[in-house]
């Protein structure tokens, strides 16, 4: 074999490697911009460059990063106040019960008693009664305490969702079902 064929393989045969990574990058590109809820793009993914498509992905991981930071240091402060209630003899402070709206979401947080009185179907029946749509729902134990924390999306944006019926609802769930569990 000649000099030239030999060079010319190894160009073909690095122009290929280079065209699936290309490929491979591009599909790696589209699998990161579709993780991204079209509520937290600046425009369309349609109209996005691949470029503008990984910064829109950066900024959101941002967001969550944030997000849990904030999460992680609510969580450990009701932890706290939970077991500074507990010391105190305040139990019957239980359950607390906070609905917020997040833009097109809303996080409902429920803290309750290792013998909670209500049933977790309950709960996202009313969310979802509400127009939205349950979306994750976290349960972990604090002490004598679990923290319910349900992540739902509005299912018509135009809409919205009412936290405050929300609220009052899940209210009167859990004053019904203590009454019932007396």
């Amino acid at each position: 074999m000649k000099r030239s064929e030999t060079t010319s393989k190894a160009k073909l045969e690095r122009k290929t490697i280079e065209k699936n990574r290309r490929i491979r990058m591009k599909a790696l590109g589209f699998k990161l911009a579709s993780a991204i809820p079209d509520h937290h793009l600046t425009q369309p993914k349609e109209f996005l460059s691949q470029l503008d498509q990984i910064d829109e992905a950066a900024a959101y991981i941002k967001i969550l990063r944030e997000r849990i930071e904030a999460l992680n240091g609510r969580k450990a402060q009701l932890m706290k106040s939970g077991n500074i209630a507990k010391a105190a003899g305040e139990s019957e402070t239980l359950p607390i019960l906070t609905v917020k709206e997040l833009g097109f979401g809303v996080e409902v947080m429920l803290i309750s008693g290792l013998n909670k009185n209500f049933s977790l179907g309950q709960l996202i029946s009313i969310i979802e009664q509400e127009a939205a749509e349950v979306v994750t729902v976290n349960i972990s134990r604090a002490g004598d305490n679990i923290v319910h924390t349900l992540h739902a999306q509005v299912k018509i944006s135009r809409v919205g969702v009412d936290t405050l019926n929300i609220g009052n609802r899940i209210h009167e769930m859990i004053s019904t079902n203590s009454l019932n569990f007396s």
